[in-house]
């Protein structure tokens, strides 16, 4: 196989753990907002801001002009926030090359039409595969070079073959899966669910609470998303269950830390206003509530969780909802 370009758009911890993954196999050109992370990036081979700490390849190229990450690249890797996405996107289209695939990093769904990213990849790319890497990938650990397995989605099993041996480095492990929108979906649906288990565990729940919130938001978190066209065994898998119990557990995800906070009975204001990354949980609750109703499933921890994100209650309010795990027989919702 002949050396493909790659061009990753977004320098955040997630986009740039990325980058310098691909890096070892291919050449790659980062595209980052911010000038002084991309001057960084160039003479430091750093990225204090998200990933402190981290010693990035020196091979790795940051460019502030979206055009050079682009016109040139065999693959475009997409590391935006979700509700950024459109808009990056539609940038990107005025300097992509023919039939070149975009493979979106992002565990978010797009706030007023409920979209996927790889929905919006047709949409504004029409012609161009689509396919997501996600699972259980902790930006922090896979930089220190802790032993880490995800799996890229595509329709086409010939392109995301092709693409494996691009994203898979040393103790990063990439598996293949051709089930775009389960894949998909668990990076989304986890999130609102570690905000729930965030909440426990900031109330002082313990270990057996903690298992029951994640075994039974697995349970709602698969209906959901069998019922929106995705495969039950893809939720078992690293995009379902391996990356809700990392997110649920690790002291380094935002969503967890929305739902500590939330314990404190702070309001989602304050929250957010002291982080400057983005934790999709919270964005994408409207979009996934709707969805749920759209399918007529029943999703109580999420509904929960939502409930206290909309300020409608409070977290100590819900925390005896959230326990009620054996209210009926276990293969049922609730």
């Amino acid at each position: 196989m002949n050396e493909l370009n790659i061009g990753v758009i977004g320098g955040g911890s997630w986009g740039t753990t990325v980058a310098s993954l691909v890096a070892r196999n291919a050449p790659v050109t980062l595209w980052a907002r911010n000038p002084n992370t991309v001057n960084e990036i160039n003479e430091r081979h750093t990225n204090e801001t998200y990933l402190p700490g981290a010693t990035l390849p020196p091979s790795l190229h940051a460019t502030n002009d979206i055009a050079d990450a682009v016109c040139h690249a065999d693959v475009i890797v997409m590391g935006v926030p979700s509700q950024n996405f459109r808009s990056v996107l539609e940038t990107v289209r005025e300097h992509i090359r023919a039939w070149v695939p975009v493979i979106s990093l992002t565990k978010g769904l797009e706030k007023d039409t409920n979209l996927r990213m790889t929905q919006i990849i047709n949409e504004v790319l029409p012609g161009h595969p689509a396919g997501v890497l996600t699972g259980p990938n902790l930006a922090r650990e896979i930089m220190a070079g802790q032993a880490a397995a995800s799996v890229i989605a595509m329709d086409d099993p010939v392109i995301v073959r092709a693409l494996q041996n691009v994203f898979k480095s040393g103790l990063f492990r990439v598996y293949t899966n051709e089930d775009v929108i389960g894949c998909e979906l668990g990076g989304v649906l986890k999130n609102i669910i570690a905000i729930a288990v965030g909440m426990g565990d900031g109330l002082g729940a313990g270990d057996n609470t903690r298992a029951a919130l994640i075994t039974r938001g697995l349970a709602e978190v698969t209906r959901l998303g069998v019922a929106m066209g995705g495969r039950a065994p893809t939720f078992a898998g690293l995009a379902g269950m391996g990356d809700m119990i990392a997110t649920c557990t690790s002291t380094q995800s935002r969503n967890r830390h929305v739902g500590m906070e939330l314990a404190k009975g702070r309001t989602m204001d304050e929250i957010v206003n002291e982080m400057f990354m983005v934790a999709e949980g919270a964005k994408s609750a409207p979009a996934v509530m709707a969805l749920a109703e759209s399918h007529g499933v029943e999703m109580p921890i999420a509904t929960d969780v939502y409930r206290v994100l909309t300020g409608e209650t409070n977290a100590r309010g819900v925390y005896r909802g959230l326990l009620r795990v054996s209210a009926g027989a276990e293969s049922e919702p609730g």
